[in-house]
């Protein structure tokens, strides 16, 4: 197949020859228009040079959803910023899952309105002397929003109990909290300050976190767009960088 710029090629050949437009148009079988034809100037030269350019830092693995909403003033379809995003070949690979057999599913029975049921779970890392960051992580059921993180050396039942008094000053608290089965949701403390404060424990089954599927998720994210992709100094440098990812 000849293309418009072969086509427009032998026109101008046979001009130089000393054929009139109209004859070598009609050769070429080309219309003036598609002879005279320009084309647009770029209007996502803005887009390519500015947003996409800072996609390709590793510590954006959020893929166009956030880009879309990281340029301040730019008023943009999405769909141009996803097809931008495509050309540009800024999509992070995915992590294969192993694969386990399939067992019996419990249902995840979803709440109907925001602070009635949290879930609760910890996340480890390590800084860069080696020592050990734990993080707890407390996330909403129904509006999935990160309530907290708390990221320190070690968390105890009598710890976790003051994070949660600190929550209860500032936000509340919820009817019910969804945890594992581990030793800081499990202990006297934390039965007490349950009882206390009119909080129902939920505890999942062992071996089933797909029961507490919510903070799961939320973990995953955690560990693939924050932990895996910063090298903390120390645990202040953790918590900062911790508390600023999730906030945005």
């Amino acid at each position: 197949m000849v293309t418009a710029l072969a086509r427009r090629e032998v026109v101008r050949y046979f001009q130089s020859r000393g054929v009139s437009e109209r004859r070598a148009l009609a050769v070429v079988c080309m219309s003036p228009s598609a002879l005279r034809y320009a084309p647009a100037q770029d209007r996502n030269h803005e887009l390519r040079s500015d947003p996409c350019a800072g996609a390709s830092a590793p510590t954006l693995r959020c893929g166009d959803d956030l880009l879309y909403v990281l340029p301040a003033g730019v008023l943009v379809n999405h769909k141009r910023v996803e097809r931008l995003y495509s050309e540009a070949q800024l999509q992070m690979p995915k992590r294969k899952r192993k694969k386990i057999p399939l067992s019996e599913r419990q249902p995840l029975v979803r709440p109907q309105q925001a602070d009635q049921v949290w879930s609760m779970d910890f996340v480890f890392d390590r800084s860069a002397d080696g020592r050990t960051i734990k993080c707890l992580t407390i996330v909403d059921d129904v509006t999935h929003e990160c309530v907290g993180i708390v990221a320190e050396r070690a968390i105890g039942g009598s710890a976790l109990t003051r994070i949660l008094d600190k929550l209860h000053i500032t936000r509340g608290l919820p009817q019910v909290i969804r945890t594992d089965n581990g030793k800081e949701f499990c202990g006297r403390a934390m039965l007490s300050w349950a009882h206390g404060h009119g909080v129902k424990l939920r505890l999942i089954e062992p071996g089933k976190p797909n029961q507490n599927a919510y903070v799961e998720s939320f973990n995953g994210r955690l560990r693939d767009e924050c932990l895996n992709e910063n090298w903390f100094i120390n645990l202040q440098h953790a918590k900062s960088v911790i508390e600023t990812w999730r906030r945005e």
